[in-house]
């Protein structure tokens, strides 16, 4: 069921770690951003926007992980969209003939007969300056990082002054930082909330890729949050986070990603001398 969060901006929450799916109402049809999870979800999506009269002309992907890069030809052809260090990370993880099966390893298993794959990362790259989706209808503004994944994009859609964080900001999810590599996890993933915190005053909603939507008041407060949780890791101090909490709802799955993390980065510190 679509519910509206702001004027012409819509939300279609899934049952799998309360993802979130966003339409955006164009003057020819809509963008959907991060379309959902399960085949019968995403057929329920593409039969509302039907009702609508709305049919897909623009697709984004926030960033290159599975569950943000699905697709149903129920919602038809229209371009799709990923920053391009996005793309070219999908175009790098998919471009042999195995990608599709270790990406079925990765589906949780009572859902992965539900979960379709046949158009999984199908994304055009868009220019590496672009600010803004090309699209037919209101201006939604790329706030790309190195956050949680290559190419990662926020968007502000600014006619409804929503907040599209991807895999930020969530209330049910701690941070997931990008540990593929990267040289400093830690730091990207402050300088990607102070992208965030520039455009705070821009946005009286916020729309995580996972989690509860927020209002005005939940924009800098989330900021807040996850910046205390990041400089928390780094810091390997006693602090807590209700987020990383086994009695909650998603609860064991960021217990299960905080204390990978914490591990992670112990690794790291003795390699480069820096623990104790």
């Amino acid at each position: 069921m679509l519910r509206q969060v702001a004027p012409g901006v819509l939300v279609h929450q899934s049952a799998f770690l309360q993802s979130n799916a966003v339409v955006v109402r164009g003057s020819a049809g809509v963008l959907l951003i991060d379309p959902g999870v399960t085949g019968e979800e995403i057929t329920c999506l593409a039969n509302d926007l039907r009702e609508l009269g709305q049919p897909v002309v623009a697709g984004f992907s926030t960033h290159p992980h599975w569950d943000h890069l699905l697709w149903h030809a129920q919602l038809g052809s229209a371009p799709r969209y990923g920053t391009a260090r996005c793309a070219a990370t999908v175009r790098d993880r998919l471009s042999d003939a195995g990608a599709k099966a270790r990406v079925a390893g990765l589906l949780p298993p009572d859902l992965a007969d539900q979960i379709p794959l046949d158009l999984l990362g199908l994304i055009t790259g868009l220019p590496a300056d672009a600010t803004q989706i090309p699209w037919d209808g209101p201006r939604v503004r790329i706030i790309e990082h190195d956050a949680h994944a290559p190419g990662h994009a926020a968007l502000v859609i600014e006619e409804g002054a929503v907040l599209v964080a991807g895999d930020m900001l969530s209330d049910v999810l701690v941070p997931m930082l990008d540990l593929n590599g990267t040289a400093d996890p830690i730091e990207d993933y402050l300088g990607a909330l102070r992208l965030l915190e520039g455009v705070a005053g821009d946005v009286d909603v916020v729309v995580p890729g996972h989690g509860s939507i927020g209002g005005a008041d939940q924009v800098r407060a989330r900021i807040d949050q996850d910046r205390a949780y990041v400089r928390g890791v780094r810091e390997a101090g006693g602090f807590s986070d209700p987020r990383v909490d086994p009695s909650t709802t998603h609860g064991r799955v960021s217990v299960g990603v905080h204390e990978g993390q914490l591990r992670h980065l112990a690794r790291g510190s003795e390699r480069d001398g820096t623990a104790g």
